[in-house]
């Protein structure tokens, strides 16, 4: 497994040792001692999801407050999304700062975005299956949203369609008046 930094330096790329033939491949989708290694800290994972959307469906951005903020480690198995982080953390040097990556089955990469960050993806390919592990539980009462289009934090979401949202998304307010982390 080899750690990627990006333009904000919690936010990790989890590129998998992948191993292929003609017969197919195989890797490692997760091991615990090196994956703490490649992001430099404990992470306990308690729940995995998995979820499907259709192209141009965009969930987010959502997370969670203390005391239930979630770490998240995101892969896609089947198609393509675009997958977005921001961090906010007021008093991080990169508050209201966004990264993105591409993430598909065919690259297998995985994306780690650690508590402290609203997280969003959009669908790329016809369908997508998103799996991902989460730090805490999904706890109705802490979950927020921000605005997928906020100016403020100004995301170049690769697409040319009005995305799919949901009616939470559609509710979602800005960063400047969101709820976030201290």
């Amino acid at each position: 497994m080899k750690a990627i930094d990006t333009k904000i330096p919690d936010v990790k790329i989890i590129e998998p040792m992948v191993f292929e033939d003609d017969r197919g491949f195989f890797f490692e989708s997760f091991n615990h001692k090196e994956f703490e290694k490649a992001v430099g800290k404990s992470v306990q994972f308690v729940q995995d999801n998995h979820s499907k959307s259709t192209k141009g469906v965009l969930r987010g951005l959502h997370y969670q407050l203390p005391p239930h903020a979630q770490g998240k480690l995101i892969r896609v198995v089947q198609g393509e999304v675009f997958d977005v982080a921001v961090d906010i953390r007021k008093s991080s040097p990169t508050f209201g700062k966004w990264v993105g990556e591409p993430l598909s089955a065919a690259s297998k990469k995985q994306f780690w975005i650690p508590e402290g960050f609203a997280h969003g993806f959009i669908t790329l390919s016809e369908s997508a299956e998103f799996l991902y592990k989460t730090s805490d539980y999904y706890a109705s009462n802490s979950e927020r949203s921000i605005r997928w289009d906020d100016p403020k934090i100004a995301i170049d979401w690769p697409f040319d369609i009005e995305p799919i949202l949901s009616s939470k998304d559609l509710r979602a307010v800005d960063l400047k008046i969101a709820e976030v982390f201290e």
